[in-house]
């Protein structure tokens, strides 16, 4: 601790690696359902009553995921924690706590440890979620970044990919695309690290789970089967109907895509229905609907306020992905895959 406070820029180095625990340590606060929280070999948590437990987790690896040379430490810790909370989202679970292992190269400012400190709790405070503990390592390589989110969900009412069935209709919250565009405009920014976080570059840099939709969905009874959309929404309704056992027919002109988007697009000779198709980190809700159960849809809608929910397509008996525009239908292309 001498030499770090020596130093003018320490690294992560310079702090070792007991201050760097106790540098995120310091932050926490735990509630009364915590019997050991860190600094125990493991957590002991009290369950929530007449609730099941949904585990999920994700893994962030810099130039991969996300970017350092043009994504601030806070929006990089806002999205490590809001991926996995789109995933509770998916599944109608309401966030718990989590879990954070860092692999930190030594060269990493502690500035930048703090920033992404400051984006990751400041996430957490929004959804109420208490960090349990985790584990810190040094690497020679890039940033990686893991995360544990735990969440609760009443019994039979969590949301699966596997329950659509021919003649649902298919539905999207928000708007398709943005995120993507948002990316690109950071990779053609001038200025590194923008700041800007209106529009498409905030839809980027800091997703918004959209934890209140699948809540809602899923106390309503009004989704059949549901996906958050981190691959892009073509990825997304092939995951829905290979979980199915069903095909999908999605209609291009219903796809909701933002004016900001559009002009961008535009502007770029580049193709808006592409991005919304392929283009992944969203983090939308995708999800069918049976048609008797629309009244229910309209329920849950008055609840989550004013969030746009989209019709864009309907789950159909044989097995084909397919857009359909004006000029006729052709096959629905991939999302994005790792290793392709």
């Amino acid at each position: 601790m001498l030499l770090a406070a020596l130093v003018t820029n320490p690294t992560i180095a310079d702090l070792g690696e007991q201050a760097v625990i106790q540098r995120i340590i310091a932050r926490l606060a735990m509630p009364a359902w915590v019997e050991v929280g860190p600094g125990d070999d493991a957590a002991v948590i009290v369950p929530a009553r007449g609730r099941r437990e949904v585990l999920t987790t994700d893994a962030l690896v810099d130039g991969v995921h996300f970017n350092q040379a043009f994504v601030p430490p806070d929006a990089i810790g806002h999205r490590a924690l809001a991926v996995n909370v789109s995933d509770l989202a998916a599944m109608g679970a309401e966030p718990r706590a989590a879990l954070l292992s860092l692999a930190l190269p030594g060269s990493m400012a502690a500035s930048a440890l703090d920033g992404f400190a400051d984006g990751f709790f400041r996430h957490a405070d929004a959804h109420r979620m208490t960090l349990l503990g985790g584990n810190i390592t040094r690497t020679p390589g890039p940033l990686v970044i893991n995360v544990t989110a735990i969440g609760t969900v009443h019994p039979r009412k969590s949301l699966t990919r596997a329950g659509a069935r021919p003649g649902d209709d298919v539905y999207v919250t928000g708007y398709l695309g943005d995120a993507a565009a948002g990316l690109a405009m950071l990779r053609g920014s001038d200025a590194p690290a923008a700041t800007s976080c209106g529009g498409c570059v905030g839809r980027y840099l800091k997703p918004e789970p959209r934890v209140r939709a699948g809540r809602q969905l899923a106390h309503h009874g009004a989704a059949s089967s549901c996906i958050d959309l981190s691959d892009g929404l073509a990825d997304g309704v092939r995951q829905i109907a290979l979980a199915s056992g069903v095909g999908v027919t999605i209609d291009a002109d219903a796809l909701p895509l933002s004016d900001e988007a559009r002009r961008w697009h535009a502007d770029a000779g580049t193709d808006a229905l592409t991005a919304a198709l392929s283009g992944g980190d969203d983090y939308e809700l995708l999800f069918t609907v049976r048609p008797r159960h629309r009244g229910r849809l309209r329920g849950a809608h008055r609840r989550i306020g004013d969030l746009p929910i989209t019709r864009i397509g309907v789950v159909t008996r044989t097995p084909e992905l397919v857009l359909r525009d004006a000029a006729g239908t052709h096959d629905l292309p991939r999302g994005f895959e790792h290793f392709r």
